[in-house]
């Protein structure tokens, strides 16, 4: 069993320098990695990115991580991912890190992905120039998250999870004004994960959203935006296994969900 601790929307700014310490070094009690599902900063400048990759440098854990939409704010997102790569994190935007956890190979593949809608209520690539390219990034982010996570079987991961800032499916989004859905995910990521296939998918932004979703294709889907957990991070259970057994796991999850 692989054990998965993860948050997002934490917004740390110089203040908040301590404030998670004490719990992330509790991680290696009860967790083998921790995932950061952006929104790590308020305002995504590197100063507040130093703050972040303090709380977390040196945990008895690896830490993987995406930026969110805060974390562009200040037009400095790559001294942002600079930063925190200096404390350690792997920083994934279309790509992804194979980790040797317990001897076993486990890959994450990370985009902060972007906006779009859901299925029946969602954009589309047509009309002016500024929608095509509103929808295009959203595209972009799916093939890459796609892409690595292909990648990722391709080296022999046995367990492969999908982290991303922006959600891939409305469930999780319950709670959330109706009218700010297509803001806060779209389901071309969503199509991503259950193309190429993954054991769980993580991710924030919706701070008054829901924690349990799951994808069409049956992929497990969990908000970790801190609001919603309430709590330093949330612990998620991964067990290798053949596809069968994570296909009969699969839908024990989804008759609880019913």
């Amino acid at each position: 069993m692989i054990r998965v601790a993860a948050v997002g929307d934490i917004h740390l700014g110089p203040d908040s320098r301590g404030t998670l310490r004490p719990a992330f070094e509790t991680l290696g009690d009860c967790a083998d990695l921790l995932l950061l599902a952006g929104d790590l900063t308020r305002h995504g400048t590197a100063d507040e990115a130093r703050v972040v990759a303090g709380e977390v440098r040196d945990l008895p854990v690896p830490v993987v991580a995406v930026l969110g939409n805060h974390d562009y704010q200040s037009d400095q997102q790559d001294a942002v991912a600079r930063e925190l790569t200096s404390g350690g994190v792997h920083v994934l935007e279309g790509s992804g890190v194979v980790l040797d956890i317990r001897g076993r190979r486990v890959g994450i593949a990370g985009t902060k992905g972007f906006c779009g809608g859901f299925a029946g209520r969602s954009g589309s690539e047509f009309g002016e120039p500024e929608m095509k390219a509103f929808i295009r990034l959203t595209q972009r982010c799916a093939q890459g998250l796609e892409r690595s996570l292909r990648d990722l079987s391709d080296r022999g991961c046995e367990l492969r999870i999908a982290l991303t800032h922006y959600s891939p499916v409305p469930d999780t989004l319950a709670g959330e004004p109706v009218e700010i859905y297509p803001f806060l995910g779209s389901y071309l990521l969503a199509e991503a994960m259950d193309g190429a296939g993954a054991d769980l998918a993580v991710h924030g932004h919706a701070h008054l959203g829901t924690e349990h979703g799951m994808t069409a294709g049956g992929v497990r889907v969990r908000n970790v935006a801190m609001p919603v957990i309430d709590r330093a991070f949330a612990v998620y259970h991964l067990t290798p296994g053949s596809p069968s057994e994570r296909e009969r796991e699969r839908e024990r999850d989804a008759q609880l969900l019913r």
